[in-house]
Order: structure tokens, then C-alpha cells, then sequence
């Protein structure tokens, strides 16, 4: 058996064999027992967190997270192995032949003369490869796991590349206002699946005036979220300040507290 315990310093080939001792007979039961299905999440999980450590800006924490990506994908292909579907030669294969194949404009003879014109390269050949022959067929090809605003994105961008789509972003604008509109109105009828149709319909026109400025509406969001409890977190800490418990006061004293929280910020 290799000792792992007392190398100094560690290589990818070194994580493909400590998986396979982990996931083998004398390793870890936990790990054995795993399947793709089990371990989804984790990917998923492990994701998120490399991008929260993107948005750090720490250095370590990257490693860190980028490092767990890579165990996952070391997962899955041990966990095919062992199952005799795939390796992970088989993984980089596939990959290093899509790479080449969907940059004739590094390898071939197509000419690109910057990032946007090599996207549509790029989005070109994956079209043809993943024989979309319609707008419609690539919409529905957009992964459905994906977050939401993520997907509308997607999917407005592709109506937009065969040009359906506003000349700019104040037709967006206006047919936000148009949405917000049939909001109020469904909200009078009571009607719960009007309400929540509408309140998609606002949200998906929101993502459409982030892509003219070429906003990404989930980070927009995060963004908003964490100035939200920034700002909540002030409330809370002035409220203690004068000696009040939140849920003892009225809606208008916590109001006039989180303005003046704004206002500092």
C-alpha cells in the first residue's frame, strides 16, 4: 500500500489512487457505498462554495474549494470504474476532444477575432453537436437544475440570437412595468396561480433588463441578499442599543431604525 500519511506534498495522480483506496476494500465503508445518485448534491454543494470563494477573493479558500470539485469528479469516475462504465481517462478524453473540436479557431482554420466572436463559434459547433436544429429544441435543452434566473437567461438568450428580442433594454423596461400591472390585478382576484404566474413573469423580465447590461441577475440577487442581512444585522445591533427586543416593536420604529442603517452604509 502507499503511504499517503507522510508525503510532503501531493499530485492529481495521488488523489486518483488515495479515491481508489478510500472507495476499495480496506477503505473507508461510507465512501464504498456512495453512487452517483447519493453524492449529487455534494457536487452541486461543492460548486456554490467555490463560487462564494471566488466572490471572497481568498486565495486558500480557492484551493480549498476548487480542490473539492476535483475530488468529486474523482468520485464519480472511481465510482464508474468500479462499476466498468467509465474512467477517468475516459473523462478527459471526451473533454480535451470537445475542447479541440469546439476551438477550430485555435486548431483549425476559423478565423476569431475576439471573445464574442469565438463564443459563437463555440455555441455554433455545441448547436450542431447537440443537433438543435430549432430555437425552441435549444430552450428546452437548457438544464433544467440550473437556477432559475441562471436558465431564463439561457433561454432568452438563445430567442435573442435568432433575433427575437427588444432593440433595447427599454422595451424590457416597459414591459416590466406592464407585468407589475398584471400583478396588482391578479392580486385583486385572490387568485393564488395568477399571483404566482405574474410575480414569474416580473422576475423573468427583470432577468431580461440584466442581460442588455450584461448583469448577472443571480449574483445581482446574492448581492441584495447580503446588503439585506448587512443592513438587518445594524437594525438589530441599534435596537439593542436602546435597550428594544425586535418582535416588541411596531413595523414603523424597526423601519425608521433600518433607513437610518441605509443611510450609513
Amino acid at each position: 500500500m502507499v503511504d499517503f500519511v507522510s508525503k510532503p506534498t501531493y499530485d492529481i495522480n495521488d488523489l486518483e489512487n488515495l479515491m481508489d483506496l478510500l472507495c476499495g476494500p480496506h477503505g473507508c465503508p461510507w465512501d464504498r457505498e456512495q453512487t452517483h445518485e447519493s453524492i449529487l448534491r455534494n457536487m452541486l454543494e461543492e460548486a456554490y462554495e467555490t463560487a462564494d470563494a471566488i466572490r471572497s477573493g481568498i486565495k486558500e479558500d480557492l484551493i480549498e474549494e476548487l480542490g473539492d470539485v476535483l475530488m468529486q469528479v474523482m468520485f464519480h469516475a472511481n465510482i464508474a470504474g468500479r462499476a466498468n462504465e467509465f474512467t477517468l481517462e475516459d473523462i478527459t478524453d471526451v473533454t480535451c476532444k470537445k475542447l479541440i473540436r469546439r476551438h477550430p479557431h485555435v486548431f483549425g482554420n476559423i478565423q476569431a477575432n475576439n471573445g464574442d466572436e469565438s463564443l459563437l463559434v463555440w455555441d455554433d459547433i455545441k448547436r450542431k453537436e447537440k443537433q438543435h436544429e430549432t430555437t425552441s429544441s435549444a430552450m428546452n435543452a437548457v438544464v433544467s437544475d440550473l437556477p432559475a434566473l441562471w436558465r431564463a437567461e439561457k433561454i432568452q438568450s438563445k430567442a435573442a440570437k435568432v433575433g427575437f428580442d427588444w432593440p433595447d433594454h427599454t422595451g424590457a423596461l416597459e414591459s416590466l412595468h406592464t407585468e407589475i400591472v398584471e400583478l396588482e390585478n391578479a392580486i385583486k382576484t385572490k387568485a393564488l396561480d395568477c399571483i404566482k404566474d405574474e410575480i414569474g413573469d416580473i422576475l423573468f423580465s427583470t432577468v431580461n433588463i440584466a442581460r442588455f447590461f450584461k448583469i448577472d441577475p443571480e449574483e445581482a440577487l446574492e448581492n441584495t441578499n447580503r446588503k439585506f442581512i448587512s443592513r438587518f444585522t445594524g437594525l438589530e445591533q441599534k435596537a439593542s442599543e436602546q435597550g428594544k427586543i425586535l418582535k416588541d416593536m411596531t413595523l414603523d420604529e424597526m423601519e425608521e431604525i433600518y433607513q437610518s442603517v441605509k443611510l450609513e452604509k
